[in-house]
C-alpha cells in the first residue's frame, strides 16, 4: 500500500479568504467543498492545500508547515509580502542554503527557500 499527500490543511477563521490568499500565492483552483467551513486549493504540481474553520487558532508556534522554494528568493518574498504576508525570519547554513520564514494573513507560517 502506498500513500499520496493529498492536501495540506491549514487552520483558519475564514477558509474561503485565506484559499483565495493562497491561490494568488501559488496558483490553483479553489474548491469551497463546503463554503465558510471547508475548502481545497487544488494544484497540478503538487499535494492540494485546504483550509478549514476552526473557533480558536492553534496557539504557539506551527508544529508542521509548508516549505516553497524559489529560484529568486528576494522577489519571491517581496511579491508574497506585497500580496499580504509578513516576514517573520531569515536563516541558513552558509551561503548555500538561504530560506525566509513568513506568515500568511492568517499567521500560518511557511518558509520560502533558495533553489527551485
Amino acid at each position: 500500500m502506498a500513500l499520496k499527500v493529498e492536501n495540506i490543511t491549514f487552520d483558519c477563521g475564514d477558509p474561503d479568504a485565506l484559499a483565495q490568499w493562497w491561490a494568488q500565492a501559488v496558483g490553483g483552483e479553489v474548491n469551497a467543498v463546503a463554503p465558510g467551513e471547508f475548502v481545497i486549493l487544488r494544484r497540478p504540481d503538487g499535494a492540494g492545500l485546504a483550509f478549514q474553520k476552526v473557533d480558536d487558532p492553534t496557539p504557539g508556534k506551527n508544529r508542521v508547515h509548508v516549505d516553497f522554494s524559489a529560484v529568486d528568493l528576494e522577489a519571491e518574498v517581496k511579491r508574497l509580502v506585497d500580496l499580504g504576508a509578513a516576514e517573520t525570519g531569515r536563516h541558513s547554513f552558509g551561503e548555500e542554503f538561504r530560506w525566509v520564514v513568513l506568515a500568511d494573513p492568517a499567521g500560518n507560517a511557511f518558509c520560502v527557500a533558495s533553489g527551485g
